[in-house]
This record gives structure tokens, C-alpha cells and sequence, in this order.
């Protein structure tokens, strides 16, 4: 059993507990089964209380828990929490001195950095989507790219959204400003759009909304315009070799300060909060201390915990749009007849979480301790280094899919339960929470954080293998998801608004 904070009536669970099984606290025993990861009670809990865990409320008793009981959804409720608008006027920690890190990366014109090259055909509508791939896969069948060492692969990436909204709503806008993100991507040395033709968020209507132009390195394909789908595809197979060479590039060291990293978490578990993502809040704490930019997001798994990050807002802008967020997902979440409890999956709940509550201070942990210096809305670019927080849905694919629209460059992904991802044209890491988890599917993680559950590695050690992780990744090393091919799939711009 693992106790977490002298506030806390409640330990974790390192290993499954039958009844009476001791729990190393004296007069403690397992009054019943206890799952790996979940709760149990240290002393008695009276019906109404409220339960802390890292000295923070997640949730109240439903009823009376006696010391020793398991502690879950069948004796914990939510109960929302009090708005935190005012941040306590706490310093945040000094940041870790900084150490010159460098990665080998590929310098764009515009003084950004890539960490891959990579040639994109993206959609701007779903009518679109089977000529994007079409032209990708036949590319890739057709031409050996070990041929041009300085370009790291072909991808396409297509969605489902693009029509039948209205032209200047949240929906087109959002939809317009994810694909800009792509498409002027660090990690894309050339890029083929390709439209059907009739659609609202036509080729013209996009490029120019979005302050893009056909180059060298854009090239544009309209099918209804070409001659059907076999005609557009050969013509895009045929701008795309003829782009390649001149998207071919060299990497070369660069500051650490040009990494940007979006911070994930999917699959969450008991363990979260007390091994993965942590770490990974020391990592981005070097980062930033590099000068470099952690991009935290998914604001309903903020919830609950938002006073950890209001406390570190560098000024009143900051603490107003934080709050903003807070304010309109609560209500989001009230016009749909529900609340942000809903947010924790049937799998969050196997492996130990109970309310989003308790969820949210895992979630923020990612975000290290050093100041929140930006707060921008979904697929925005991040300008300020150090910690940025983007708005999204807890969604992961959607959420990533927006961090990289605001220039990430990188993606770590925590996961308790073994979340599968990647996110081309960025590599994404994953991170287990336990060596478990870790050994079950190696061929999807890439770092073992389980060593901190496990007592072999402080936290403090786990998150400098991460940042130097990170530094190899941004350098070329290919990730597990990479390997696994995974990527195009998971591109899910975020598009609220009507359909019509």
C-alpha cells in the first residue's frame, strides 16, 4: 500500500489485496478484495465527509467507510467543485538551471524546427479523403525514399467534416485553422491539398482564409477539375515527385529552446498521478527551463484541479482565460445533461479512478510546476515558452490533433491501461505508468515510468530519462507507434457547431 499525502484517509494498492491481507499501516487490513491501483481506507470515513487524496477532494462518502474498506463508485460520489477564480499568490518553484541541451532538427525559413520531414496530402473535405489516400499509399508503393534520407515519410490525413456548416462558423473556422496548423507544420517540408471541388470549404476558401498560397513546396489538386479520381490521382503522384527533392532537407543541432512538446494522457489509472504523469511534469519543468514550450491541454480533466494552475498564471490575461475555459465547459456540459464527472471511461475506472476529480490532479501533474505563461484556444499557436495550456475535449485524438495545429512538434503520451497512438506527422512517445503494463505491451511503450511505483527510480529520475527521451526522439530516434504505423488515423480536428 502506498499513502501519498499525511492528509489523505486513503492509500493505493500495489498489489492485488484479498481480505485480511495487511495493508503495512498497523490495525489496517483489507476488509474485502482490492484491486492493484485502487483505494483503500486507513481509518474510518463518516457518510458526508469529504475523501482527499494528495491532499486534494475528489469526491464525498456516500456512506459510512470503514477503515480497510475499498474505496470506489460504490462509496465515493462526485460533488462538484467550488470555482477556484482566485489564484493563491504562491511563487511558483525556480526552475531547474538550465544545461545548453541540444537536438538534431530540421530548420524551417520561418525559424521554427522540425523534428521529422515529411511530405503531407491532407483533405479539405471528406469528399476528398479516399483520393488523399489513395495518392499517399500509391506513393509510397512507388518510390523509394531511402533514396532521399532527408524526407521521413508520406502521409495523409483526412477527416470527416468540411461541408454542409456555415461558412464563417465556429465549426469552418476551427476546421480551417487545424488544417493551417498542418500544412505550415515544421515537421512538413511539402504539402498537396487536395479538394473535391464544390464543397464550402473549397481549396480557394481555405488558402486564403488561412494566409496560405500555392509554392513550391503547396500544391493544390481539385478533382472535380482534374477529370474524376483516376485523373487526380496520377496528377498528384506527379506533383508530389515533383516536390520531393526540393522538400528534402538535412538536420543539424539546435537549441532545445525550438522543442515543443503536447502533453497527452489516455487510459488513466491509479497510477497515474503517482508515477507517469508527474515524471513527465519533471520533464516539461526542463524544458522549460531550456527555454523550450509543454503544451497541456483537455480542459474537462482539469477540472477540480484548475487552482494548481491558477496559482502559476504569470498575469491576470492568463488567470481570466483559464477561468473562461473552466466556465464554458461547465456549462457545456450542463446543456447536454450531464456534468464533467462524465468524463472518466469505464477503463479509467477498472484501473482505480473514481471521479474526474481525482482524474484532473493526474492530468495536471503533467504540466510540471513552473509558470502558465499562455492560455490559447483549440489549435492556436503557442508563441510564449514554457507552459502553454490549449483548450480541447478530453478526447485524445482530438485534443492531440489540436496541439499539433498550435505547432507541438513532439507528443508524450502517458497511459495506465495501454492506450494505442501516434500522431504523423509529430512521433509520439508513451509512457507506462507501471513496468506491468510496460512488459504486457512493449512493442506500444517506449518508457517505463513503473519504476517509481516500484521504489527502483525517484520520480525526479524517471522525468530526466524523459526529457533525454525526448531530445533523442526530436533527434530522429523513431518511436513504437512509428514502427506500429500508426498516425493517420488518429487525426481528429475538433468542429463544433451545426450541420446542416
Amino acid at each position: 500500500m502506498l499513502r501519498l499525502h499525511p492528509a489523505d484517509p486513503l492509500g493505493v494498492a500495489l498489489a492485488d489485496l484479498a481480505p485480511g491481507d495487511a495493508t503495512g499501516l498497523a490495525g489496517v487490513a483489507a476488509r474485502q478484495a482490492i484491486p492493484r491501483g485502487h483505494k483503500i481506507a486507513l481509518r474510518d470515513i463518516a457518510a458526508g465527509s469529504a475523501v482527499l487524496k494528495l491532499g486534494h477532494p475528489i469526491g464525498v462518502a456516500a456512506a459510512d467507510i470503514p477503515a480497510g474498506s475499498h474505496i470506489h463508485s460504490h462509496n465515493l460520489r462526485f460533488q462538484p467543485s467550488a470555482p477556484a477564480h482566485t489564484a493563491p499568490a504562491n511563487a511558483p518553484p525556480a526552475l531547474p538551471a538550465p544545461t545548453g541541451a541540444t537536438f538534431l532538427g530540421y530548420r524551417r525559413a520561418d525559424g521554427r524546427v522540425g523534428t521529422r520531414n515529411m511530405l503531407l496530402v491532407l483533405s479539405t473535405v471528406n469528399c476528398s479523403a479516399t483520393v488523399a489516400r489513395q495518392i499517399a499509399a500509391q506513393f509510397r508503393a512507388s518510390v523509394d525514399l531511402s533514396e532521399y534520407p532527408g524526407i521521413d515519410g508520406v502521409v495523409a490525413l483526412t477527416h470527416k467534416e468540411g461541408c454542409s456548416v456555415r461558412a464563417n462558423g465556429p465549426g469552418m473556422d476551427m476546421l480551417r485553422q487545424t488544417l493551417a496548423g498542418y500544412a505550415s507544420h515544421p515537421n512538413v517540408g511539402g504539402v498537396l491539398v487536395v479538394g473535391l471541388g464544390c464543397e464550402d470549404n473549397n481549396v480557394e476558401s481555405f488558402l486564403a482564409a488561412s494566409g496560405l498560397h500555392a509554392s513550391d513546396r503547396l500544391a493544390v489538386r481539385v478533382i472535380q477539375q482534374e477529370g474524376g479520381t483516376a485523373a487526380t490521382i496520377a496528377s498528384g503522384l506527379a506533383a508530389l515527385r515533383e516536390m520531393l527533392p526540393r522538400a528534402a532537407a538535412v538536420r543539424e543541432p539546435v537549441p532545445a529552446r525550438h522543442l515543443v512538446v503536447g502533453l497527452q494522457c489516455g487510459g488513466s489509472d491509479g497510477f497515474s498521478a503517482i508515477s507517469a504523469n508527474p515524471a513527465v511534469g519533471i520533464a516539461a519543468d526542463l524544458l522549460a527551463a531550456e527555454g523550450g514550450t509543454a503544451i497541456l491541454s483537455e480542459t474537462p480533466e482539469i477540472y477540480g484541479a484548475e487552482s494548481l494552475l491558477l496559482a502559476r498564471a504569470t498575469g491576470p490575461e492568463v488567470t481570466a482565460k483559464l477561468n473562461g475555459l473552466i466556465d464554458w465547459w461547465t456549462g457545456h456540459a450542463s446543456e447536454d445533461g450531464g456534468s464533467l464527472d462524465n468524463n472518466p471511461s469505464p477503463g479509467n475506472k477498472a484501473g482505480g479512478i473514481t471521479t474526474i476529480l481525482e482524474k484532473s490532479l493526474g492530468a495536471v501533474a503533467k504540466g510540471g510546476s513552473s509558470p502558465l505563461r499562455q492560455v490559447i484556444g483549440y489549435g492556436e499557436a503557442a508563441t510564449s515558452p514554457g507552459l502553454v495550456f490549449m483548450d480541447s475535449p478530453g478526447y485524445d485524438p482530438v485534443s492531440a490533433t489540436g496541439q499539433v495545429a498550435a505547432g507541438a512538434n513532439l507528443i508524450c503520451f502517458t497511459t495506465g491501461r495501454g492506450s494505442c497512438f501516434g500522431c504523423a506527422p509529430v512521433p509520439s512517445l508513451k509512457v507506462a505508468t507501471t513496468s506491468a503494463l510496460f512488459r504486457r505491451m512493449a512493442g506500444d511503450m517506449d518508457i517505463d515510468a513503473g519504476t517509481v511505483v516500484e521504489g527502483s527510480e525517484t520520480i525526479s529520475e524517471v522525468g530526466a530519462r524523459i526529457f533525454q527521451s525526448w531530445l533523442d526522439t526530436a533527434s530522429g530516434t523513431r518511436t513504437a507507434s512509428e514502427h506500429l504505423g500508426y498516425g493517420e488515423d488518429e487525426f481528429a480536428p475538433w468542429t463544433p457547431g451545426l450541420i446542416y
